[in-house]
Order: structure tokens, then sequence, then C-alpha cells
């Protein structure tokens, strides 16, 4: 994805609101969103939303990321240049976000009449990265070199599939980690380090990492304005953010984020990792992540999401982690990479991750671990909005 300004940078934390469908806060919604027992609706939260209805507002913003990565463009490119500084300025309409609508409801029916209404087109089959669809052959594409590709989603070959099983795959990166009853010793954790996106111009803030077993996690980020905060608890997820950071100051994760907020948890403590997730496969190509082949090994959670998980062949170690959020208007895939595995209490742990999801690309460091510390279990609890500064 293309960014422009620093001022356009911030357009959110977590999932930035980028090109082609207008939106503004409306009135009284987004301080009672912490209230709230259910997601809150796009419409219910943002003004001049007029096609993306009935969806929930983390959804919605994950749309905005598609359309980004299926054009290429930012949040100016489709909205006008005012809206870097204000949430209220999106709800603006411009001759870009009235041809959006009309390429959406176009899609829908395209899919709807030639293919059962499954989601067989989207954005970005057309568009590839491009604002307009080229319909032209190029020959020098066709007749060059193919590039190498890291892809997204790498799909299983038959004959493979005998060639190692993921117990196998899964056996080994346990014992890299440490062996099951070295895991078994480690159920909890307190960690500090810094955290770096595009929240925040790429510069460090500090970060606090809490985990519990058997599967909480928080994640709270100090910056300038206020906290950033990112819990699970077992069975729910919120993410709460400074205004500056977020049109919306606490929301429920839901669907496949709530998924993935669960899979950082469990792999967090990964010793019981067979359990946390069912229907291994293998049978993928390797694929090279670096300059280091990994093994692919997919799993699948309670709720029929897929998750696939990259270990480094020789080592066993895992290096990515790749999961897929299924928007109204097609699945958008997030990468996790993990490096920089130190010993602590006898277990390796990755001290550096990155994320990249299709709006945006964080990363953290650490620089102390504490294992088996006391964490109060209120720290994975829904957090409060943060207070206006």
């Amino acid at each position: 994805m293309r960014f422009g300004s620093t001022r356009m940078i911030r357009c959110s934390m977590g999932a930035m609101i980028v090109c082609l469908l207008g939106i503004a806060l409306a009135h009284g919604q987004a301080g009672q969103a912490g209230a709230a027992q259910k997601p809150l609706m796009a419409e219910d939260a943002f003004k001049n939303v007029q096609v993306l209805r009935g969806i929930p507002v983390k959804e919605f913003m994950e749309t905005m990321g598609f359309f980004a990565a299926s054009l290429n463009m930012n949040c100016i490119s489709c909205h006008i240049e005012e809206s870097g500084g204000s949430w209220a300025r999106y709800a603006d309409d411009t001759p870009l976000k009235q041809t959006a609508r009309r390429m959406v409801l176009m899609v829908n029916a395209l899919n709807k009449g030639n293919f059962a209404g499954a989601r067989m087109v989207t954005c970005y089959t057309c568009h590839r990265g491009s604002q307009i669809p080229k319909v032209i052959p190029s020959l020098a594409a066709q007749y060059a070199v193919p590039t190498a590709e890291d892809p997204d989603e790498v799909q299983v070959v038959p004959a493979l599939r005998q060639a190692v099983t993921p117990d196998q795959i899964l056996d080994k990166y346990i014992q890299a980690l440490g062996g099951a009853q070295q895991l078994a010793k480690l159920t909890s954790f307190t960690a500090k380090g810094t955290y770096s996106g595009f929240d925040t111009d790429f510069m460090e803030a500090p970060v606090d990492i809490l985990a519990k077993a058997p599967g909480m996690r928080a994640t709270i980020v100090h910056l300038d304005d206020g906290d950033s905060n990112t819990t699970y608890d077992g069975r729910e997820a919120w993410f709460a953010a400074p205004a500056s950071h977020s049109p919306v100051p606490l929301l429920p994760l839901v669907g496949g984020d709530l998924e993935g907020a669960k899979v950082d948890a469990q792999l967090a403590f990964p010793g019981q990792i067979k359990q946390e997730l069912s229907s291994w496969r293998t049978g993928f190509p390797d694929v090279t992540i670096g300059d280091r082949d990994a093994q692919v090994v997919e799993g699948t959670t309670s709720t029929g999401a897929r998750i696939k998980l990259y270990f480094d062949k020789q080592s066993g170690l895992l290096v990515r982690q790749v999961r897929y959020t299924d928007t109204v208007i097609g699945v958008t895939p997030t990468h996790i990479e993990y490096s920089d595995y130190r010993t602590v209490a006898g277990v390796k742990l990755p001290f550096t991750w990155t994320v990249t999801w299709v709006d945006g690309q964080s990363t953290i460091k650490l620089s102390a671990v504490q294992p088996n510390a006391a964490v109060d279990a209120a720290k994975f609890s829904k957090p409060a909005p943060p207070a206006p500064k």
C-alpha cells in the first residue's frame, strides 16, 4: 500500500480508514460504544454509509484496507485532504467514493448472477494494485521470466501430502522451543519493549505484553495521547485507543479478528498447540522466507477459520503465521513474522514480531520478559475507553 503524509498515516490504530466510502462519527455513538454488548454496526457509528451497511465497525474498517490493497491507494486518494486531520470530513462525498459504491453493487450482482452468490470476483480480481484495470495484454509480462512470489495463500499439492505429517512438524516445533515438560512450566509472563508502526509514524513507543495460560493476552501501547489496549480474556476480545488513532474509542473484536486474538493468546503458550487447532494438514510446498526454507502446516479453529503456520525447516521454530478475515467484499490476509528467539526459563520465545495486514504494519521488539509473573486476570478484561487529553 502507498501512504502519504504524516497526518494521513495517523488515520487509525490497527485498522486505517482508507479510500472509497464516506464516514464520520454519528452523534453520541462513539461515547456509547463501550457500553454496547453487541458489535457496533458501521451505519450506527458513522454517517453517510450507503452500501456497506449491516456489518461491524471493525469489519467496515477492514473493507477500507481491502480497497486500498486492491487499488494501491491511500486515505486522501479517495477522501479529501482535510479528512487526514478530521474524522468527520471522511463523510464528505467525492466522485471516487460514488464510483466505489457503484463498483461494489456491480461486483455483488456479478457474483450473484454468475456464481450463485459465491464471492469469486472481488475488487482485487480486476484492479490488482491499479486504479484503472488494464484491458490489453502485456507482451513484456507474458514473455518475461516469472518473478519469485511470497504467496499469502499456498495451495496443497496432492503429491506432497504424505511427505511429512503435521505431527512430525509440530513435535519438532515443541522440541525446538524447549520440550513439552519445559513448556508446561511456563504459565504466565509479562514483557516490556517497543512498538512502532504506521500509527506512530514508525517512531518507537513503549509497550507492555501480559499473557496468562491457558489463553489470555493483553497488549498495551503507551502513546503520547493515551494508551492503546488490545485484550483477550479467553472468550472476548476488545480494542481501545485514543481518538487521534481510532474513530471509535472502544470496539469488541468479532469474527476473524476475535479468532486472531484467540490464536495469538494460544501461541503465547504453544505446548497445547495440537489441541488448540484441529483438522491439521500438510502437503503444501516449502516456502522461502528470507533465505530460509519453511514448511507449512494448516490448522482450523473451532469456528472453521484456517490458520497457516510456517516453520523453519532447519530449526523447527515458527517463523510466520498467516490468518484470514472474511469481510463483506473479500478475504483479507494477516501475516505475523516471528524472529529473534531467546531462551526464557528454559523456553524459547520470539522477542520480535511484525504484523502486516492490508491497511497497516507494526513491529514489537521485546527487551525484557518476566516468566511466571503474577498477573491479575482483570488485566485481560474489557478495557476502559481512553480518557480524552
